[in-house]
């Protein structure tokens, strides 16, 4: 089964659909890859049996890479035969895969004629598997040039190329095709429309849940680069218990620090090396937004970027850690004592058991599907600050993992993930995050817990809770005293000692800040340390 799969059918096939067909049309250069290789992944994710069929690919396997751009040119009479050829085994293993159980297949080519698109149909009817074509269509240059330069000259049939040569030669086989391009007319057909990479769709006759499903998706759907970065919260004052909801222990704001000045240094050393020839675009480099849970851990961390104005962090409650129910304080040995029957069947389904009145991955799983969609919709570079759980289930997603390797995914403390999602593959490196606080002066650091309004999603009402303490209340962590007079009068500032203190910074106009002095060691005695329980 597969990570978001709500159930099973003898069939294998899901949501009453039955067989459908998605075919893409367009010119080169418009997107079709990236859509195919996304809603494979989102699809698959569902639990749909989803497979993509790229005429490209055949085409590479049967003849190679060593060809012209006039061998795609329909003038060519020479190449007809063998394009068709190419064309008609990539067709002949989607009908076969049909036959087997496949519930979605994505045929990934130009289409562009209509004489072609009446044999797919006529094909597919016969083998009782509905058709839909989504037709990609761009008349932004800009567009068209950016996927250029960012997908086409990485692709395999480049390899090797001068960049620039590598764009020519790509231009040079789109004005092969605008000859003979043609738009879908035909009302009788099902079809999406996505206009210039997403900026307007137009859907005829989508009907059912899957099919619907699909537009809701490619309504979210886009094709700029970006960059999304995946990092671990700090240490909290309480590993152990998940009710408790405890803040950063010292160490943990010290990690978040340096998180912090490790991703702003990187990505500026990044926009610096990038050559500015690699797309038009370039010159203005993507906001970086950060997400976190509401949990004060995650949030804490996150609020280290707050004190740059630039920089955007929003809540998402659904990005939480799992629950552990009644095993919160327990260790994996109390556990193991205490409920010997869950654990066996814990250790034989790590995916989908779920302990007493706690969460499963599969649960997880299931309420990270909003953050998943709006993950595809972001424009922006995001950092996503949360709990190793969640990092492994969208990790599993934009990697296309299967359940069954998600809950050993290992996620390291003090890296940083960083994850480009591209046309044709997912690339990643890893970043051990330097420990560079040494030298700070702790009082020119602002983490702006007090105005969030401004940053930060969140109900004023509700903003003591992100505090290291809420308003009223005192907390001892041996080396840090957070106190607060705040409730006799609301224009007075919380009185911090011991480390903490209020005071304005001119980063924010005025706004009241949160100044933060840590120790830049914390003792065992500090933090009390809870294991992952993985089974």
């Amino acid at each position: 089964m597969f990570p978001g799969q709500l159930y099973k059918t003898e069939s294998g096939r899901l949501f009453h659909a039955g067989a459908n067909a998605i075919i893409l049309v367009g010119l080169p250069a418009r997107g079709k890859t990236a859509i195919s290789r996304s809603l494979s992944r989102y699809l698959r994710w569902l639990g749909v049996q989803t497979k993509v069929f790229s005429v490209g690919n055949y085409r590479r396997q049967i003849i190679g890479v060593e060809v012209t751009n006039d061998f795609f040119s329909p003038v060519n009479k020479a190449t007809a035969d063998l394009r068709l050829k190419i064309a008609n085994a990539c067709l002949d293993d989607m009908v076969q895969w049909f036959t087997e159980g496949g519930q979605v297949g994505i045929l990934d080519g130009s289409n562009t004629t209509e004489e072609r698109r009446q044999e797919l149909v006529k094909r597919f009817k016969e083998c009782n598997v509905h058709a839909m074509f989504i037709e990609t269509i761009c008349d932004n240059p800009d567009i068209i040039d950016a996927n250029i330069r960012s997908v086409k000259v990485s692709s395999p049939d480049y390899v090797g190329w001068d960049k620039q040569d590598a764009v020519d030669d790509f231009k040079r086989r789109i004005e092969n095709h605008v000859p003979f391009y043609t738009t879908i007319t035909d009302l009788s057909l099902t079809f999406v429309k996505v206009i210039n990479a997403g900026e307007r769709i137009i859907v005829n006759k989508a009907q059912g849940f899957l099919q619907s499903k699909i537009v809701y998706y490619l309504t979210n759907l886009h094709i700029s680069p970006r960059t999304i970065y995946f990092a671990r919260n700090g240490i909290s004052l309480n590993e152990q218990s998940y009710k408790a909801d405890a803040p950063l222990a010292p160490a943990g704001h010290r990690y978040a620090e340096n998180l912090k000045n490790f991703v702003l240094t990187l990505r500026e050393n990044t926009a610096t090396s990038s050559p500015s020839s690699t797309s038009p675009q370039s010159e203005t480099p993507r906001q970086l937004t950060v997400w976190t849970s509401s949990r004060k851990r995650s949030f804490q961390t996150a609020a280290h970027f707050l004190d740059h104005e630039e920089i955007i962090v929003r809540q998402r409650s659904v990005l939480a850690d799992r629950n552990p129910g009644v095993c919160d304080l327990m260790t994996p040995q109390e556990i193991e004592e205490k409920y010997p029957d869950e654990c066996l069947r814990a250790k034989a389904d790590p995916y989908r058991h779920r302990l007493p009145r706690a969460e499963s991955y599969y649960d997880l799983a299931n309420r990270l599907e909003k953050v998943i969609l709006e993950l595809e919709r972001e424009k922006n570079d995001v950092l996503i600050v949360a709990h190793e759980s969640v990092i492994r289930c969208l990790y599993g997603y934009l990697n296309g993992l299967p359940e069954s390797e998600i809950p050993s995914l290992e996620i390291p403390e003090g890296v940083l993930l960083e994850v480009v999602p591209t046309a044709y593959n997912t690339e990643e490196r890893r970043y051990k995050i330097p420990d560079t606080v040494a030298s700070v002066n702790w009082q020119q650091q602002s983490a702006n817990l007090m105005a969030l309004a401004g940053n930060f999603p969140a109900s004023p009402m509700h903003m003591d809770h992100y505090l290291p303490d809420s308003i009223g209340r005192s907390i001892h962590d041996g080396n840090t005293t957070i106190s607060s007079s705040t409730a006799s009068s609301p224009t007075s500032t919380p009185s911090i000692s011991g480390g903490l203190s209020a005071a304005t910074s001119p980063l924010s106009a005025g706004r009241p800040q949160l100044q933060i002095h840590l120790p830049q060691q914390s003792t065992p005695e500090e933090i009390v340390q809870g294991p992952e329980l993985n089974f």
